[in-house]
């Protein structure tokens, strides 16, 4: 296993020599403009992998996430060294040495008495460090990014400010302010002025985020994981609707709420998804009925708390767990002669799987006991579900 210094000069060597005349047409290709959309893609799929570590998930994919995001930072020096106009090392040595001159209570002399102390220590040695480059001290709401998440920008400005001194004192006078912002949206609403209402519902959500950051809850996550959250039960209410044979359209509102709380009561009962045992990222299986390979696992998937990518071809279903994606593709001939094995977090997890399988596909269940299970889907492909081994 190599250092991370030598590991990262080889990463730089193998990006230079992706970009040398005889290297690759496409990275040959790329500027700063055309990186843009595959640098923000790359951030977000870091935060995707965050989200499944804390929902219980392996960490392997968070490395290759933040791989795939540390090689867009080693694209983009590469393409200014080229420039001349500086290298990854030079990258390397700026936020070095910038972490060591904010952080004096570590890498010098000064003692603090806990976070607070070094969050406004933080916010001074940044006022120096503008004063000497511009003359100025500007504000210290500079440097939150005005193209960020509005979300995400309206938490961080509200903890700029609070560092020096700018804050509630309290969280009761946070939580009073959102009460206070909520009223003028009624009223806002009551008047039908579009504009009035726009401006107390940025009011609102403004004062939602700096409560976020009061309770130490970050607001673009917790609205991340809430929507993830609606992704998977709305999921489950369209694979019940279609194993009932409803329509689409054609539920009633109370009769999706009914599958709403049931996927809301699944989401409590069974732990958090694991890794099947198979060392891969992706699986890719040919079917040639994909319409009911579909509505056979949609259903499953969404019991065991997997995600449904979007959008897929149409010839493709797909679905997500850890770090795997299980691709049923269309195909003259089916994929046949194995035995596919998932691991279960426990045995009451397995009654649920079971009864899942039986409810959609009577007969599929091939061998039940105690912690586990096999049974055939509708390609003919066997699966083995069973608890985790100790």
């Amino acid at each position: 296993m190599g250092t991370p210094g030598t590991e990262l000069e080889r990463l730089v060597d193998i990006m230079r020599r992706l970009r040398a005349p005889d290297g690759c047409p496409w990275d040959r290709e790329q500027t700063l403009g055309t990186l843009r959309p595959y640098l923000l893609e790359e951030a977000f799929e870091v935060l995707d992998e965050m989200d499944r570590v804390t929902e219980g998930g392996p960490w392997h994919p968070l490395c290759e996430e933040l791989g795939d995001l540390l090689f867009q930072i080693v694209f983009h020096a590469q393409l200014a060294a080229e420039r001349g106009e500086f290298t990854m090392a030079d990258v390397s040595r700026a936020i070095s040495d910038k972490l060591t001159r904010r952080h004096p209570h570590v890498f010098g002399e000064q003692r603090v008495d806990g976070s607070e102390q070094v969050l406004a220590n933080w916010a001074k040695l940044k006022a120096e460090e503008r004063k000497k480059k511009t003359g100025s001290e500007g504000s210290v709401l500079d440097g939150v990014p005005s193209a960020a998440p509005a979300l995400l920008r309206a938490e961080r400005l509200t903890e700029k400010a609070s560092r020096i001194g700018f804050d509630w004192p309290d969280l009761a006078g946070v939580r009073g302010k959102l009460a206070e912002e909520l009223v003028e949206l009624d009223e806002a609403i009551a008047s039908g002025d579009r504009a009035a209402i726009e401006h107390e519902l940025g009011d609102v959500l403004f004062s939602l985020a700096n409560l976020a950051r009061f309770v130490k809850t970050p607001a673009e996550d917790a609205l991340r994981l809430a929507s993830l959250r609606f992704t998977r039960r709305f999921q489950h209410i369209e694979a019940a609707l279609r194993a009932e044979g409803v329509p689409f359209g054609g539920a009633t509102l109370e009769h999706m709420e009914r599958h709403w709380q049931a996927a809301k009561s699944q989401e409590k009962s069974l732990p958090p998804p694991t890794l099947p045992r198979a060392p891969l990222s992706t699986l890719r299986l040919g079917v040639v009925d994909l319409e009911a390979q579909a509505a056979f696992w949609t259903p499953l998937a969404a019991l065991l708390g997997w995600i449904i990518p979007a959008p897929a071809p149409a010839d493709e279903a797909r679905y997500e767990s850890g770090s795997i994606r299980l691709v049923f593709q269309r195909a003259k001939t089916a994929a046949t002669g194995a035995t596919l094995t998932l691991e279960a977090p426990s045995e009451h997890a397995v009654a649920l799987i079971r009864r899942q399988v039986e409810r959609t596909s009577p007969g599929a269940v091939l061998e039940a006991g105690a912690g586990r299970m096999t049974f055939r889907d509708p390609a003919g492909l066997v699966w083995e579900y069973t608890t985790q081994p100790g």
